[in-house]
């Protein structure tokens, strides 16, 4: 999806998808031809170990997700005059350590990319559709509910 101001036209990439994403590559699409940025703000999300926990597997309702994704971003582009944002969230069967979501948003100045980068990311996390289960190396496996702290950061923008 690309948004068009009055001035330049902002770049916003969503993508739902099973195999892994670059980071270098989609830094480098994010910056290309924009002489206006002056910050780029990111974060990767991997999988999170600890407790037995092996992999986490990810579900999400096709084209529901993409939305909300879709909408998440057409606000940080509004609220943070961004100059391009993107967002991949990996759905599927992840082992730890593996990438999971990246966020990178750019802008005119530093500031606004991190307020983006952190607005998405909080409210990704409570506003997108996934459903996630845990597997465990015992064989059990659980479905993860909400955290109260995940809403808390989310309601804070």
């Amino acid at each position: 999806m690309t948004v068009t101001p009055q001035t330049s036209e902002i770049v916003v990439r969503v993508l739902v998808q099973e195999e892994a994403f670059d980071v270098g590559a989609e830094t480098a699409r994010l910056l290309a031809d924009s002489d206006e940025v002056g910050g780029l703000g990111s974060f990767l999300g991997v999988v999170r170990g600890g407790g037995g926990l092996t992999a986490l597997c990810l579900e999400h309702y096709p084209g529901m997700s993409e939305a909300a994704l879709n909408d998440l971003a057409e606000q940080a582009v509004a609220r943070f005059d961004l100059a391009g944002c993107t967002v991949i969230h990996r759905v599927g069967r992840l082992p730890v350590g593996a990438p999971i979501v990246l966020v990178l948003t750019s802008a005119a100045h530093r500031a606004a990319a991190l307020d983006a980068t952190r607005f998405l990311i909080d409210r990704l996390k409570t506003g997108a559709p996934f459903w996630k289960r845990e597997e465990f190396s015992d064989g059990s496996s659980v479905w993860v509910e909400s955290r109260a702290e995940d809403d808390a950061a989310a309601a804070g923008w």
